[in-house]
């Protein structure tokens, strides 16, 4: 089987940059590191996003099969890296609060004389106050997941054009050199022509794999802040449902 990569190539294309000006070596030390943080990106968050599904998987079957919400949230604390339970988590906890806050006023109420039945359905504020915990915990979830995506995108759409810069660079200082030694042969301009192409390329390799992972990290995101939206429905239905 022959080989993708002939090593003697290789060895040109190192020699090459090796022999690149400054300006151009910086240029592709610069997309060398926009390589190599867009692919330290993209396998994290890769893993990141695998987790966050199987996880969010996993926990909207303990919420559908069980019957009891303190049930429900003790499961969820078991859970990382999940964006449902967090929602939920959130939710839950403003719920708590309201709940309390309605036994607080009942005691209180008594203490005067009074009565206060401990009816959240009676505290006009508290369905809302519950659906704000969930939207701004579904805010957060969504930021979170999106955090470092737009790294990406900036990668994707400068590096071509830096790789593109270097690219002009190199081929104008090749022509300078043509002029001052008077000799326009191929064996004169190939060399320095094919150092300025390099950049190019190196700016097309940093790019391609930072827009696909973009575009698949987006689809995803969009996927999973679907699924916490129609989760938070869902759990906002449920508390009208059995609480107010």
């Amino acid at each position: 089987m022959e080989q993708l990569v002939n090593p003697s190539e290789t060895t040109r294309i190192l020699q090459l940059v090796a022999e690149a000006g400054p300006v151009v070596k910086a240029v592709l030390f610069l997309l060398f590191f926009l390589s190599v943080a867009s692919w330290t990106v993209i396998l994290v968050k890769l893993r990141a996003l695998r987790s966050a599904r199987r996880a969010s998987n996993h926990f909207l079957e303990i919420f559908w099969n069980s019957n009891r919400l303190d049930t429900i949230y003790e499961a969820a604390k078991k859970l990382k890296v999940c964006p449902l339970t967090e929602v939920f988590k959130a939710g839950y906890i403003e719920l708590v609060n309201v709940k309390t806050n309605a036994k607080q006023r009942e005691k209180e109420a008594a203490r005067e004389g009074g009565t206060a039945p401990a009816d959240i359905s009676k505290d006009i504020g508290g369905i809302d106050n519950v659906h704000r915990a969930l939207r701004r915990a579904a805010t957060s979830e969504v930021t979170r997941l999106e955090s470092l995506v737009p790294f990406l995108a900036t990668t994707g759409s400068t590096a071509p054009f830096i790789g593109l810069f270097g690219t002009v660079w190199g081929i104008m200082n090749s022509f300078i050199n043509i002029g001052a030694s008077k000799d326009t042969s191929l064996a004169v301009v190939a060399p320095g022509i094919s150092e300025a192409l390099v950049a190019t390329a190196v700016g097309l390799f940093a790019a391609i794999p930072a827009v696909v992972f973009y575009n698949h990290f987006l689809s995803t995101i969009r996927v999973l802040s679907s699924e916490i939206d129609n989760f938070s429905n869902d759990f906002i239905n449920i508390v009208k449902r059995h609480f107010f």
